[in-house]
């Protein structure tokens, strides 16, 4: 998608804090942290929230758990623990039409988020 933020920083277009980054996705601190560690995990590829999760793109949610696990363990916040975030749809609190997963760490969490 030609106008979105998130395959800009994906293909290198935008810069950004990247933490992580392989052939499938991007990980980047947030430019508005609401936690002393705040990072966002994103596909490359373009899919725009978690309603369009299908069985030809799945493989990549998955990936994206798994280079979380490895995140975290490398910045020493898995034993604490973390939280993982996705907003799906204006309710929901997208505001970027492209999966992310915000991983938030380093400070107690309380819960209902809210």
């Amino acid at each position: 998608m030609e106008d979105c933020i998130f395959c800009k920083i994906g293909k290198g277009q935008i810069s950004s804090d990247i933490i992580y980054e392989d052939d499938k996705v991007v990980a980047f601190n947030d430019v508005n942290p609401q936690a002393p560690i705040h990072f966002l995990v994103i596909p490359k590829e373009h899919i725009e929230s978690a309603n369009n999760i299908n069985n030809n793109n799945c493989h990549l949610i998955s990936h994206i758990y798994i280079v979380i696990a490895r995140l975290a363990k490398e910045l020493e916040i898995a034993e604490d623990g973390y939280r993982i975030v996705n907003n799906c749809g204006e309710f929901g609190g997208q505001t970027v039409p492209h999966i992310h997963f915000h991983v938030l760490a380093d400070r107690k969490f309380s819960w209902p988020p809210g």
